[in-house]
């Protein structure tokens, strides 16, 4: 079952280039094979097992195999349930975008790669699919075709070719250290006397190398350029597949090949905290001063993908529960967020902040799923978005050391500037100037259904996982338990 989750839809998206499909047939046949891996997925974390499944061994000691434990049940579970709504979004949108069967090929063989990463079992399985997610998003992010997109597929490129590179130098320390790369919960050095610095050291650059899809400070460069790719690739970019990725390699090398023992302390830990405090603020402030729509959206993800990182450098029970709720909570608030940046382009052409004025009015259900998922972004209880920060929060207090109290200071600075960079887009939205001329928004209006429903399960979902929160918590912790 793992391996036809996996290579289900990497072969059938692929195919896709050698049809000749019509609209209707190719948004059946992908919505088909998406909706059939979500189930197996889903599936897999409600009913898989410890054992791994190994597919072919590349020496003795290296092989390509898969798993499904407590931590990739969480990510298999975001991949799962945001995938086929992206997917339904995402046929309005490229309604308006040439080379469908190509895009769609690509943007569902995407899906299989990171499950890929999410079932892998060791360190080369998960690096091999790391890599064929940056190839295989490459000819997304450059879609378009225009004098924008090529500049910013050679910066993604860029970018993950170096950190890829640091990644493997670290991979190849830890062999090196502890003589294998199959991942052990608790950590492969547990159990022996290591106190070499080398170790230290393989750590931050495995931190760093896949920092880079998760955009630590200074490394983030790459993530607002890439917003030149149609919607539906930032979206899931920047929300789901690969940004997501990158938190869930650095919480997968924490918890299962240093260990938070070896880890909790020690001057490694310390640095990981302070450039993830960095970040949180940095990204949030940075939004703040951005007035395209969808790269101010890119920036608050630069910020929040810190909160996970921060929380599960915390390295406590407390810490990686924020973590682990925030990498949900965010991948729902943030795809609907997007959703209604790729909305506004397609329907008026508004790509600046500026654009936005009336526009709550013309697009009453766009604009309604956009203030819910502000709102839960911002932190306001009950909605989803609360609950995890606070979590993180609470985390850093009980830790109590140095870069754990400069990382609550950080998410207190990004909680105001995220208030003040997403609602002002709110009450321009629904609160124009009074002299503000109607008629030129006369021609804007809602999507069709395909766009609509997407954003009005995600904003029930913001909702309703506030409500749900204890029950989801309380899973979360049956899955990590004896990491920290």
């Amino acid at each position: 079952m793992i391996i036809i989750a996996i290579f289900l839809p990497m072969i059938l998206g692929m195919l896709l280039m050698l049809t000749s499909f019509e609209k209707k047939q190719r948004e059946i046949y992908c919505l088909a094979v998406v909706l059939v891996t979500s189930a197996i997925a889903i599936f897999l974390i409600c009913n898989g097992n410890s054992d791994t499944v190994s597919i072919f061994n590349l020496t003795s000691k290296i092989s390509i195999a898969f798993r499904v434990d407590g931590i990739s049940r969480i990510f298999a579970l975001l991949l799962a349930c945001l995938w086929p709504i992206a997917t339904l979004w995402s046929y309005e949108y490229m309604y308006h975008e040439k080379r469908e069967n190509t895009f769609f090929a690509f943007y569902t063989a995407c899906y299989g790669i990171t499950l890929g990463i999410c079932f892998s079992a060791n360190l080369i399985t998960m690096y091999l699919f790391y890599e064929l997610l940056t190839l295989i998003t490459v000819p997304l992010i450059m879609h378009s075709r225009n004098e924008f997109s090529k500049p910013a597929g050679i910066k993604y490129i860029a970018y993950s070719i170096a950190g890829a590179t640091a990644a493997f130098a670290g991979i190849m320390l830890v062999y090196k250290l502890s003589g294998s790369f199959t991942y052990v919960e608790g950590g492969l050095f547990q159990n022996l006397d290591m106190k070499d610095p080398l170790v230290y050291i393989a750590f931050l650059l495995m931190f760093f190398g896949f920092g880079v899809k998760a955009a630590v400070f200074p490394l983030y460069e790459w993530l607002p350029a890439v917003g030149v790719a149609p919607t539906p690739v930032t979206a899931l970019l920047h929300a789901v597949a690969v940004v997501k990725s990158g938190c869930f390699a650095i919480i997968r090398i924490t918890y299962y090949v240093f260990g938070a023992a070896l880890l909790k302390g020690s001057w490694a830990q310390n640095v990981a905290l302070i450039f993830t405090a960095i970040t949180i603020a940095f990204g949030s402030i940075w939004a703040y001063r951005e007035t395209h729509f969808k790269r101010r959206l890119a920036m608050s993800t630069v910020s929040n993908l810190s909160y996970i990182l921060f929380g599960a450098m915390l390295m406590t029970e407390a810490g990686l529960l924020g973590a682990l709720l925030h990498m949900l909570f965010h991948g729902v608030m943030k795809i609907c967020l997007f959703f209604t940046a790729g909305t506004c382009h397609v329907q008026a052409h508004a790509d600046y902040v500026t654009d936005l004025k009336g526009y709550g009015r013309k697009m009453p259900v766009t604009f309604a799923a956009f203030t819910i998922a502000s709102i839960a972004l911002v932190g306001v209880p009950p909605l989803c978005g609360f609950f995890s920060k606070y979590q993180l929060g609470l985390a850093a207090v009980e830790l109590g050391t140095a870069p754990a109290i400069i990382g609550m200071i950080a998410l207190v600075i990004s909680a105001i500037f995220t208030a003040v960079y997403l609602l002002t887009v709110v009450v321009r939205a629904y609160y124009p100037e009074r002299d503000f001329d109607w008629d030129s928004i006369k021609n804007v209006k809602d999507p069709g259904w395909r766009m609509k429903l997407p954003f009005i399960i995600l904003a029930v979902l913001c909702i309703v996982l506030g409500f749900l929160t204890g029950p989801i918590s309380e899973l979360i912790i049956n899955c990590i338990g004896g990491l920290c």
